[in-house]
């Protein structure tokens, strides 16, 4: 897949990862379309994007966990530029922490980090199933292959968006449907200090989980971790390596696993 002249959607564009998959994507020929819950953040990333390669960027305020904000936004996408050939499923939040969550809160992480990405492929994949291509780019999490101390609502959502990605593979990889899942482990981003800012106990110990298990990357270096994988039509993107190998160990003894981060869960809160 060579991304020069696709039309891209990249959502929770405002900033961060999206932001920075979106820069990326212009300087390589691309035509993105930059959304965002915040439509000034993703004005101004969009601006910043267009100085640079004119006429590359538009942006957009959409909640994409809102099956008529995507229906609008493939449309505005549309409209601009032509059919999208690529949608990055970006947006994202950080959830409750502990088990005592109310239910909204519990809706708000499946609508934002697992159902906005089922609404946008059920929206996309039967105009592309016509044109016999399309890429599938779903933003998951390190979480979503291994888990995420504190934050039950993050774990559970990031395994839901894998689980997701891997079926669209498995159900339309031989049809010219195209799927990646990006799953970093620490970005230097608002996201991943949101646990330490919540003032919670349990919240400190979550981000300080991610600092403390490998460096913490730009997001611009995500970004062009992504580009290569679309570009090697990879299914599964890991800016940290590290991540792989954790990977293996917890599927070659689960037990011995779970065991290893109760340990470092304890020293985590112990810190605390």
């Amino acid at each position: 897949m060579q991304v020069a002249q696709k039309v891209a959607i990249v959502t929770g564009g405002g900033g961060g990862i999206g932001g920075a998959i979106a820069a990326a994507l212009a300087a390589a020929g691309a035509r993105v379309v930059v959304a965002d819950i915040d439509g000034a953040a993703a004005r101004a990333v969009a601006d910043d994007i267009a100085a640079a390669h004119p006429g590359a960027c538009v942006s957009t305020g959409a909640d994409v966990s809102d099956p008529d904000a995507i229906a609008g936004l493939i449309a505005f996408a549309e409209h601009t530029f032509g059919p999208v050939d690529m949608y990055f499923a970006n947006a994202g939040i950080a959830g409750a922490v502990g088990l005592d969550v109310a239910e909204a809160e519990w809706d708000r992480s499946f609508d934002v980090n697992v159902r906005a990405h089922i609404r946008a492929a059920t929206q996309l994949i039967p105009g592309w199933l016509e044109r016999g291509t399309g890429y599938f780019v779903s933003t998951a999490s390190a979480a979503g292959l291994l888990t995420q101390i504190g934050s039950a609502t993050y774990s559970v959502t990031k395994h839901a968006a894998v689980g997701f990605a891997e079926w669209l593979s498995v159900t339309y990889g031989d049809k010219g449907i195209r799927v990646s899942c990006l799953c970093p482990m620490g970005v230097d981003t608002p996201l991943l200090y949101a646990g330490r800012d919540s003032g919670d106990r349990l919240g400190a110990a979550s981000t300080r989980a991610v600092t403390a298990a490998g460096a913490v990357l730009e997001p611009a270096d995500v970004a062009a971790a992504v580009l290569a994988a679309v570009e090697a039509e990879q299914f599964l993107i890991l800016p940290h390596p590290s991540v792989l190998e954790m990977y293996r160990r917890k599927g070659a003894d689960y037990d011995r696993w779970l065991a290893g981060m109760r340990r470092y869960q304890h020293s985590l809160l112990d810190e605390n």
